[in-house]
């Protein structure tokens, strides 16, 4: 096979991998900045990190960190664990404050908080002990639990509770630093995954092209003649 065509292959096989890879990631769902001791997935965060969908966040009593997506700011305040969901923060203990243009909610339990519109809201979510408080400080709210709809207007608060039963009550018990659950994302979830796959292309991609092959010609139809 000549070098024009060992070319085309690779060309052929890097458009269609590095392409996947990044699409399948997605990269970083959002951005992580820490305040304080803070943990992603059971282990210890720099000042700032990748996020991706599924990722569990927990801060310290003396710590906050701030989850920036595309047109959505969730500050998650102290002793609190939460998980990123990308249209959503699920919060297992603590409180959030969202400002979002994006419609993105927040999730206590059973009790669903959201922007009525996408346009800039923003609103606080706190939940400890199964107890839901709901402040709506710009723009209105829809909450939805297991009674129905409702909708708050900007300058409300209200009250839910997620602890209908003892089960629940139950699964509302607080981790300790580091305990927080890691992510069970699909393979390509992990910036490790998609980096590496990257590699693996390259790789390929290099060691193809550094193979040297003489032409093929009537007299050395083999490539074995001196």
């Amino acid at each position: 096979m000549s070098r024009p065509v060992f070319r085309a292959i690779v060309s052929c096989l890097l458009a269609v991998l590095v392409p996947a890879q990044l699409l399948a990631g997605e990269l970083a769902s959002a951005m992580l900045y820490t305040n304080g001791a803070a943990w992603l997935n059971g282990s210890e965060v720099p000042k700032s990190a990748a996020v991706f969908s599924g990722d569990m966040l927990q801060t310290r009593a003396d710590s906050s960190a701030s989850i920036q997506a595309a047109g959505s700011n969730v500050m998650v305040l102290a002793d609190s664990l939460v998980k990123f969901q990308g249209p959503t923060v699920e919060i297992e203990h603590g409180a959030v404050r969202v400002t979002t243009s994006r419609g993105l909610a927040a999730q206590a339990g059973d009790v669903t908080v959201k922007p009525v519109s996408n346009v800039w809201t923003e609103f606080q979510v706190t939940d400890v002990d199964g107890r839901v408080q709901i402040a709506a400080n710009k723009g209105d709210l829809t909450i939805q639990d297991d009674k129905g709809t409702t909708t708050i207007s900007q300058g409300q608060q209200t009250t839910r509770d997620d602890t209908s039963d003892t089960d629940k009550k139950k699964k509302k018990k607080r981790r300790g630093p580091g305990a927080a659950t890691a992510a069970s994302g699909g393979i390509m979830s992990s910036t490790g995954a998609l980096y590496g796959g990257i590699a693996v292309a390259g790789g390929v991609a290099i060691w193809l092209l550094v193979q040297k092959e003489p032409p093929l010609s009537p007299s050395c139809p083999n490539n074995t003649c001196p």
